[in-house]
């Protein structure tokens, strides 16, 4: 063999060694992505592997926005990061939620950044009710949610659903960016009202002024609103740089929707699941009653995406009712006494499932829940706060000088939340009254 086959020989060997050393050491898994199996020198190299099957990435690559640095972005950056805990909490509480939302920007093409606005209006809880009477995770108004088809009525508050929200909270700010031509100008309308941003373009231009979103006289929490989104936004770019860890957020869906056809009790719903009611909840949070109403059209509802096989096979081996609970609409002039001796519960019980405390009598046009024995059985009385998705419940005696609205405010709860608990038609309130406030 002569010097140049053998160097040519020497040259098909490295190759050929490095190429199975590359075998070794990475693969390529569903996604496309290279993790290291082995020959990691230390756990950062794993933690990056891992790294790579969370949303993150997926994430930090769909930025659109240009940041504008500001005195403002840097104080929130440093409020957050002084706040770990409350961080850490706020990002695990987005797991159910955050692959849906980033799914859906996408779609739409628009900034990734939107994916993270939840995080600034309710911390990405879906059951958040602020003073204002907004709710859910995108702190939808009563009339807003309206508009945009948000169904609000005794037994379900769209406001508060993962898909519908979403997806109406994307309408809206699409609809306001074509409006006002910039992203920033679009988030300030969607805090403070498309109203209140116009109105402050106009006379900013009267003024011969510039009309983007930094050089505008707005509310102290609109001027705060981008600058945090901003904030977040850098924090979860770069964690490290700020103390901060970020939870492993798989890159794959936390839930699959589930249609119902029949009336269906919550309780049944995660037990067939195997899965706790708080979980059913959390994922479900616009059911309002213990019950899924279906009426003429399938309901759906959410269910952990590991768990869909185990409900349908429990669902299909369950031979008992599904609902332990009707619905009733009492006649004109009906009493509570009537109605608990029509369906042979006891008035008590009728009382305390319904919040009827102290009337004799409904309201007009009122809807009430008739639980079976199973369900009395279940429920009374030790759990019948859970009907309402709340744990525990203060009573509020009506002082003088009161309005629902200063109650709203004492305990942070919507004027609406307060008058549907308490089944009220109007605002009007009287002195001595005693009001039920869920907590």
């Amino acid at each position: 063999m002569n010097f140049k086959n053998t160097k040519m020989l020497k040259a098909i060997l490295l190759i050929l060694f490095f190429s199975i050393v590359a075998n070794v050491q990475s693969e390529t898994n569903a996604l496309g992505q290279q993790i290291k199996v082995i020959g990691q020198k230390d756990n950062s190299d794993e933690k990056q592997n891992a790294y790579k099957y969370t949303i993150w990435p997926r994430i930090n690559n769909g930025y659109q926005m240009k940041e504008k640095p500001s005195r403002r972005i840097r104080n929130f950056e440093k409020w957050y990061s002084k706040r770990p805990e409350y961080v850490e909490r706020m990002l695990a509480r987005s797991e159910k939620y955050l692959f849906y939302v980033v799914g859906e920007v996408e779609k739409r093409n628009m900034p990734m950044e939107i994916a993270l606005l939840p995080m600034i209006e309710s911390a990405y809880n879906p059951i958040a009710t602020s003073r204002q009477k907004a709710a859910g995770m995108w702190q939808f108004i009563p009339s807003t949610g309206k508009i945009y088809g948000l169904e609000q009525n005794w037994w379900v508050d769209n406001r508060r659903t993962v898909m519908e929200a979403t997806n109406a909270a994307l309408n809206y700010l699409e609809k306001l960016h074509k409006e006002f031509g910039t992203w920033e100008l679009a988030l300030a309308s969607y805090n403070a009202g498309e109203g209140r941003v116009g109105r402050a373009i106009k006379r900013n231009k009267r003024n011969k002024k510039p009309t983007g979103y930094y050089s505008l006289r707005l509310p102290r929490e609109t001027k705060n609103y981008v600058p945090k989104l901003f904030a977040i936004k850098n924090i979860i770019s770069n964690p490290k740089k700020y103390g901060l860890d970020l939870p492993e957020i798989k890159n794959q869906p936390y839930f699959e929707v589930v249609k119902v056809h029949k009336n269906i009790d919550t309780q049944l719903i995660a037990r067939l699941a195997e899965i706790s009611i708080e979980e059913f909840k959390l994922l479900n949070p616009q059911h309002k009653r213990p019950v899924i109403n279906v009426k003429s059209v399938p309901q759906n509802i959410n269910l952990p995406y590991q768990n869909i096989h185990i409900f349908n096979y429990n669902l299909h081996s369950y031979d008992k009712p599904l609902s332990n609970w009707s619905s009733y609409n009492p006649k004109r002039k009906e009493s509570v006494a009537q109605v608990a001796k029509k369906f042979g519960i006891d008035r008590k019980i009728l009382i305390q499932v319904n919040r009827l405390e102290r009337r004799k009598s409904f309201r007009r046009n009122s809807t009430i829940l008739i639980p079976n024995k199973d369900a009395i059985t279940t429920y009374f009385p030790s759990n019948v706060n859970e009907l309402y998705n709340y744990s525990s419940i203060i009573t509020h005696k009506v002082s003088r000088g009161e309005t629902l609205s200063h109650i709203s405010d004492k305990y942070n709860i919507s004027v609406k939340d307060i008058k549907e608990f308490n089944e009220l038609r109007s605002d009007r309130i009287i002195i001595g009254d005693t009001l039920d406030i869920p907590k």
